[in-house]
């Protein structure tokens, strides 16, 4: 196999398992793989190395894609991302890629995916704030964000500036997750910790790129 160092895969929620000494360990469980390799791309054809694989089963595609997946001869899929490689010469065309290819028990995983959308936030949940006085004297307004700092000077708010708005729903990656174990049978990944989005959203995991130790 090439040197692949992300995959696809699907969240499907948290569990716990228990090592040798019957020590909890929580678990994030992902449905990896499998990826096909549907395009190979090169230095001297494209101007870098890259590999461009997909994953999922698609209802329906339209004509362009439906070629693109009929040139490779692989089923259309939902999802497709292209992926770094050092040596493109490693992967052919309509290759399947498991996700035991390419993690071991004990290695560093870190984890993109969309986080939960938490809709429009005030200032207390997006930030943090502590709020205003609470006793006497506020008149219903506890959760307020106060002054901003506009005045004659400089008679407009700064760019930045935090304030209430629309919060989550934004690409997250979390770093360092140890993998936990693999079921190579079912293709399930199982991470330590909590990865990014809710229940059946699409992630992409990858070999850590800053693991320490």
């Amino acid at each position: 196999m090439g040197s692949l160092n992300g995959i696809l895969g699907t969240k499907l929620g948290m569990t716990q398992i228990f090592d040798d000494e019957a020590r909890s360990i929580p678990v994030t469980v992902v449905k990896a793989g499998p990826v096909q390799v549907v395009q190979i791309k090169t230095i001297a054809k494209d101007g870098y190395n890259a590999i461009q694989i997909s994953y999922g089963d698609a209802k329906s595609v339209n004509k362009p894609t439906a070629g693109h997946f009929a040139k490779a001869g692989v089923t259309p899929a939902d999802h497709l991302i292209e992926v770094k490689v050092e040596d493109p010469s490693e992967f052919s065309v309509g290759q399947e890629i498991k996700v035991e290819e390419m993690f071991e028990v004990g290695a560093k995983a870190d984890v993109s995916g969309v986080s939960k959308g938490k809709g429009f936030s005030g200032v207390m949940k997006r930030h943090n704030f502590s709020g205003q006085g609470a006793s006497h004297g506020n008149h219903k307004k506890h959760r307020a964000p106060g002054s901003i700092g506009a005045c004659a000077t400089p008679s407009r708010v700064f760019k930045g500036m935090r304030m209430a708005g629309r919060m989550g729903s934004e690409k997250v990656t979390t770093l360092n997750l140890v993998v936990a174990g693999i079921d190579a049978e079912r293709g399930l990944l199982l991470l330590n910790g909590s990865v990014p989005g809710p229940k059946g959203s699409v992630i992409f995991v990858r070999e850590a790129v800053k693991a320490h130790g």
